[in-house]
């Protein structure tokens, strides 16, 4: 893997992880293109995720203060980890599988496509972190989990799945974005944990913090576009794109 096709895929990652279309799905599809694109495992993918969730600290870093302030907060967003934590351990290797199969990515596109479809039409909720219980918090984080998933988008699904339990839309977009923070926090620890010192030697540290920094700055200002996307409820113009895409991948890919 070159300098410039990190750079593509820290554009590609910025851009597809906030908007609820699979940042890794598209990462999948892109690398297809690539002549002998390689990874130990996944974690390329990973530095790319860590890229933006450097974005989220940065644009909420007020609302994550408040986190460390408001206790039933984190312990929401610590209770949806945990389920989605064990998910990740529990499949790590089916879904690591999955990352090379591009046609599985076609449909589990379309699926999401079908997520995002049902939640628009799902009344508007009032629900903020005061009245959200237990349950509803690890109902996201078992979706989270299973957003794992290339192609099954991880902000769309938790913040369909934080609308189909009647959150209010801003406050689903935030509780999405929050849980973002330990879920990638864990897989870029899971897959520094069994790189091989071979592997290690063999990283060129330039191209990942390259496409890490791209990632983060085009993230960063994606961020902003879906909160206000999911407040003026379009998110079946997300819908549209994905079962184009996703018909594109299965039927020519």
């Amino acid at each position: 893997m070159g300098f410039w096709e990190a750079i593509i895929l820290g554009i590609v990652q910025g851009l597809t992880e906030f908007l609820p279309v699979s940042s890794s799905g598209h990462l999948v599809v892109i690398q297809s293109f690539f002549k002998n694109f390689s990874q130990p495992g996944v974690l390329f993918d990973v530095t790319l995720h860590l890229g933006t969730v450097l974005a989220v600290v940065i644009y909420f870093r007020k609302r994550i203060i408040e986190i460390f302030k408001n206790g039933k907060l984190l312990l929401l967003v610590l209770a949806a980890t945990v389920v989605t934590g064990a998910i990740g351990v529990v499949f790590k290797d089916a879904f690591e599988r999955m990352f090379s199969d591009v046609r599985l990515v076609g449909a589990a596109f379309i699926v999401t496509a079908v997520i995002l479809l049902f939640a628009e039409r799902v009344k508007p909720g009032t629900k903020t972190e005061k009245e959200m219980s237990w349950l509803q918090a690890l109902f996201i984080g078992l979706i989270q989990g299973i957003a794992i998933i290339p192609g099954i988008s991880r902000s769309g699904s938790t913040i369909s799945a934080g609308l189909f339990v009647k959150l209010d839309r801003k406050f689903a977009a935030e509780f999405s974005f929050l849980l973002s923070i330990p879920a990638v926090l864990g897989a870029a620890l899971l897959q520094a944990r069994h790189l091989t010192k071979a592997e290690f030697a063999n990283i060129d540290i330039v191209v990942y913090l390259a496409g890490l920094l791209v990632a983060a700055v085009t993230g960063f200002f994606c961020t902003k576009l879906l909160v206000n996307i999911i407040q003026k409820q379009k998110l079946y113009i997300f819908s549209i794109y994905l079962l184009i895409v996703g018909t594109v991948v299965l039927t020519v890919l």
